[in-house]
């Protein structure tokens, strides 16, 4: 009677965790919709910390009144810009002064080009804020929304590229959150063939995602992190996808132990043991390797680290917690129309899984060795993958107004005038600095200045503009390059400059947008030998902790680095000759290994707690067989999410995360289609009982080989029928 009456309670408790996450996570949901108010998306949170471009950024905010960011208007006409251009440009840039945001005197006097073709004005505009730098620029194309017939009018520069990021980054509250959502349903109610479950694991995604954001708006508004519209995309796109996967393998967990199990409240317990170690091992695994990045000097990877932290961590507290209780709810109506029914045969062994599993008992040795050299081959690709600097006009996958404006710059001028070097230079030295300015060649011709002025001159003094401007003993020059800001050309000239100029004096410093774009890129490479031997020691100690053991998760390690290098090496190629995108950013491949290798790695967690759990009972060939079958649906549909959610990147149109999106979503499929099937296991089967090393597992004496196939058919568990008292 007893036992009865505490069964009739044990449903309290589930009820109480559900009613929880619904009245406490359901409404943080909507901060999922408000993180854009929090992002920080101006120049500052792209920008290497302690960089020297960054530190000239800092001493020009000293000269002025207030931080400013150039505009560039362009106008065209074919064939020449006629008298009445002339004055509608003048009219149109007087109106131009007017907007919103625009500094004081922000608005240059028109530029002629040598052809006579088109002429661009520089506006500078006193905004940091994103939203605000959107709202000037829009307002600007509003200005120029009707010129004359035959003149073109358009919006671009560095302001203007970055407005129309912040517009392209405005996606990801609506369109990449449904497009991932919808993606993950479908694959669900494909996977689970039912029509409740899916919505059960999806709204429990949902929850875990609201969770993190209301955390990470509550951070970022307190100024603990930084938050951008790069870090948003993703985290969407990490949460979501992490959680699913984690569900997944509860619900497998769950599916297994309510054949073994007549009362769904024990099937939990039970279910909740064996999934409980390796969620938290994989999460703990994820987090640490995205906290990783906070050993990075660029703004924009610093801040993602722990975005992406917090997102991970959302995952892991639903999976553990609100599923769980949802599905101890639901018991097995959860499956319908496929109930497990206690005491049903267990379907592992058969199928795919299990023929895959007696082609490993049989051929280990062939299979992982083919297996690592088709892994090897495809990972001498890497040095197909171009890193060289991306254009601005190569940055969005569609056509926007920044771009149009850029190609008619390129077209007409061959020096850019918006985006000059910016020296920065003690007073004594200033002599000698501007006749090397002027002298180099990387610097434009003398008449290529902006407003009039030559192609190198001092900031003037607003007392006297004969004079240089003085602060703290500093003085800034300005020197217009010879080629557009974003080549590689001119990012050489900046190089050399540096190099000659600390001949003059090692205090002076050379920045400016191709300076920032040179200090990125070379800041990038030193946080690549920083964040990734990080990131492998990380990853080796939970999987040490894990698995008690110090072979296995050596070999784990040198299989997903494998991996990571194939996926380089494959999505090189496909960049090149399939999409002809025009290059990679250096941050790219660093984001890819982060993901790959502590996402990937996930799948080998899964599979080797599976095998340990199962080689403790009856040995390490035969549970090596066991928990490839056993496991091998659930992690396979897991990577098919993951894959999938990162796929939808792609729907933001952006050179830089469609290729992130790419290189995780393929190399999440390698992971969990060869290398946790194939090489993982294979690998694991031919080393034996030696793979625990050094822990008392290996020393055990194994099973025969001859008692491998019938051990490969035991039951799961140890719980069920023939075991129940």
């Amino acid at each position: 009677m007893v036992r009865e009456t505490r069964g009739r309670r044990l449903w309290i408790w589930p009820l109480l965790v559900v009613l929880l996450w619904l009245f406490v996570g359901g409404p943080l949901g909507s901060y999922a919709g408000r993180l854009a108010e929090v992002q920080e998306n101006d120049n500052a949170a792209f920008l290497p910390q302690s960089a020297e471009s960054t530190e000239v950024l800092d001493t020009i905010i000293g000269f002025q009144d207030q931080e400013t960011l150039p505009v560039t208007v362009v106008f065209e006409r074919e064939g020449g810009l006629t008298a009445e251009d002339q004055q509608t440009i003048a009219a149109l840039s007087e109106e131009l002064g007017g907007v919103r945001f625009v500094a004081e005197q922000g608005v240059g006097a028109p530029i002629p080009s040598e052809d006579g073709e088109a002429a661009q004005v520089v506006v500078q505009v006193a905004a940091t804020d994103g939203e605000d730098i959107t709202a000037s620029v829009e307002e600007m194309r509003e200005v120029l929304a009707d010129p004359p017939d035959g003149l073109t009018a358009l919006v671009g520069g560095q302001g203007g590229v970055l407005g129309d990021f912040i517009e392209a980054f405005g996606a990801i509250d609506g369109l990449l959150l449904v497009v991932a959502l919808s993606v993950v349903l479908v694959i669900l109610i494909v996977v689970y063939r039912t029509p409740i479950l899916p919505f059960v694991v999806l709204f429990s995604a949902i929850l875990a995602l609201g969770v993190a954001s209301a955390a990470i708006y509550g951070l970022a508004s307190a100024d603990v992190l930084a938050l951008n519209g790069q870090s948003q995309g993703i985290l969407f796109i990490l949460a979501v996808g992490a959680a699913t996967d984690y569900s997944l393998l509860v619900v497998a967990r769950f599916r297994e132990e309510l054949r073994d199990h007549e009362s769904k409240y024990d099937a939990m317990r039970a279910a909740y043991r064996g999934a409980f170690e390796p969620i938290l091992a994989s999460g703990a695994t994820v987090i640490l390797g995205l906290l990783c990045l906070l050993l990075s000097d660029l703004a924009s990877l610093s801040g993602l680290g722990p975005v992406g932290a917090i997102g991970i961590a959302g995952a892991m507290l639903s999976s553990l917690t609100l599923l769980p209780a949802a599905l101890v709810l639901l018991g097995r109506a959860a499956f319908w129309p496929f109930r497990p029914a206690y005491g049903s045969e267990h379907t592992d062994t058969k199928g795919l899984w299990g023929r895959l599993a007696r082609l490993i008992q049989g051929r280990a040795r062939l299979v992982w060795v083919v297996t690592f050299a088709a892994l090897a081959v495809s990972a001498s690709f890497v040095t197909q993958l171009n890193e060289d600097q991306v254009p601005q006009t190569e940055l969005f996958l569609t056509e926007v107004e920044s771009v149009e404006a850029q190609e008619v710059i390129d077209a007409h001028y061959e020096a850019d005038n918006a985006s000059p070097a910016q020296v920065v230079v003690p007073e004594d030295q200033l002599a000698p600095t501007l006749e090397l300015l002027a002298a180099h060649p990387g610097v434009a011709g003398a008449d290529a200045g902006i407003d009039g002025r030559p192609a190198v001159f001092p900031l003037p003094s607003e007392t006297d503009p004969q004079q240089p401007k003085v602060v703290d003993g500093e003085a800034i020059v300005f020197a217009t390059l010879a080629d557009p800001a974003d080549s590689q050309a001119a990012t050489d000239t900046v190089r050399d400059l540096r190099d000659d100029l600390d001949e003059v004096s090692e205090d002076v410093l050379v920045g400016g947008a191709t300076a920032i774009n040179l200090d990125t890129r070379d800041v990038t490479g030193s946080d690549r030998a920083k964040v990734i031997p990080a990131i492998l020691l990380v990853i080796f100690v939970v999987l040490a902790l894990l698995l008690r053991a110090l072979l296995a998760p050596a070999l784990l390690i040198v299989a997903n680095v494998l991996s990571f290098g194939a996926t380089l090496g494959i999505s090189a190629l496909v960049f090149q000759y399939v999409f002809d995108f025009p290059a990679s950013d250096p941050s790219t491949s660093l984001i890819g290994f982060v993901f790959l290798v502590a996402l990937g790695i996930d799948y080998s967690i899964f599979l080797m707690t599976r095998v340990r759990e199962e080689a403790i009972r009856q040995g390490t060939h035969p549970g090596i067989l066991k928990g490839l079958s056993a496991t091998g649906g659930v992690i396979t549909s897991a990577g098919i999410v993951l894959a999938a959610t990162f796929a939808a990147l792609g729907v933001i149109p952006i050179l830089f995360l469609a290729q992130i999106g790419f290189i995780v979503a393929f190399g999440v499929l390698l992971d969990a289609l060869v290398v946790r099937s194939l090489l993982v296991p294979a690998l694991s089967y031919d080393v034996g009982p030696a793979i625990w090393w050094p822990s008392k597992l290996s020393r055990e004496t194994d099973h025969a080989d001859a008692e491998t196939e019938a051990m490969l058919h035991a039951p799961a568990s140890r719980s069920g029928p023939a075991h129940r008292r």
